[in-house]
């Protein structure tokens, strides 16, 4: 079977969905509604927690393109072991790997990897259509990070306040977000990120804001955050590193591409900012002239 980052149980659910027919979209629902715990079980069990006839279950996952139901469930189990790592799960998946290596070389040599990988995996046509999104001075911007992301949002925000003004940082306290909410309108812009393992407040508040009509931006890793069901563009990075934690690297390489991409839509604009808060820095004194 194809192991490629789309190629999951949950990512060839959500792209046969149109194709279903009626039993098969309730249970193609049901799995995703509840997913992974609804497909964990028997067919008998799915079936009747989705209320169709269990030849209906064989042939939806024959028709993701599985050959049977135990397939099906062999590659369900890789994907949530994947997904949901621990720490210490990840340090004894690269223990003994590379050992003849310095920790340095076979952490770089990984990065490199994650950073090729990750570039290859993002079409130029998706990257463009988000910096458009981002480019937009009728769009206001709001930055949103999880429990390890929320750095890489703060540096994004920062930046591209910078660029183009009408950038806000959402804490990550949840209980902030819905006061956060009360002033997006339809047409503003959420970039959300999301990594392994997923967090629930995050994909609840994207839900809300796209909701309201927001457009939702999400990077996240190469097995997707469940918040991508509610997301119009999709930014996946590749995460791995032989270490108990994940690398951001190819986070913020995509993050500095994309205000790469920015400014060279509103070059002029952005270079007049540039020019005013340079002013304002003088101004201000906050850096020491070179002797």
């Amino acid at each position: 079977m194809n192991d490629t980052p789309a190629d999951t149980p949950e990512a060839r659910l959500r792209a046969a969905m149109p194709d279903l027919t009626r039993a098969e979209r309730q249970l193609a629902a049901h799995m995703l509604g509840n997913y992974p715990v609804a497909v964990l079980g028997s067919v008998a069990s799915v079936a009747r927690g989705a209320g169709v006839s269990g030849p209906t279950v064989v042939r939806l996952v024959q028709k993701l393109g599985y050959s049977g139901y135990p397939e099906f469930q062999a590659s369900l189990r890789e994907e949530v072991g994947e997904k949901l790592a621990s720490p210490i799960a990840k340090r004894e998946k690269w223990a003994g790997a590379g050992a003849s290596d310095h920790v340095l070389d076979a952490f770089a040599a990984k990065v490199v990897e994650n950073v090729t990988a990750t570039l290859g995996q993002i079409d130029h046509a998706g990257f463009d259509a988000v910096t458009a999104l981002l480019a937009d001075r009728e769009r206001r911007i709001a930055m949103l990070g999880g429990r390890l992301t929320h750095p890489v949002a703060e540096y994004f925000a920062t930046t591209l306040r910078v660029t183009r003004g009408e950038v806000s940082l959402w804490s990550n306290l949840p209980n902030s977000w819905p006061p956060a909410l009360l002033d997006m309108r339809a047409g503003d812009v959420l970039v959300a990120f999301d990594i392994r393992r997923y967090e629930a407040s995050v994909l609840h508040i994207v839900e809300m804001a796209r909701a309201q009509g927001a457009e939702v931006v999400l990077i996240t890793d190469r097995w997707v955050s469940p918040a991508a069901a509610h997301a119009q563009h999709i930014l996946p990075c590749h995460i791995e590193a032989p270490s108990a934690w994940d690398s951001i690297t190819a986070l913020v390489m995509l993050v500095e591409a994309l205000l790469a991409g920015v400014q060279n839509r509103s070059w002029d604009e952005t270079a007049d900012r540039l020019r005013r808060m340079e002013a304002l820095y003088a101004r201000a004194q906050l850096f020491r002239r070179a002797r």
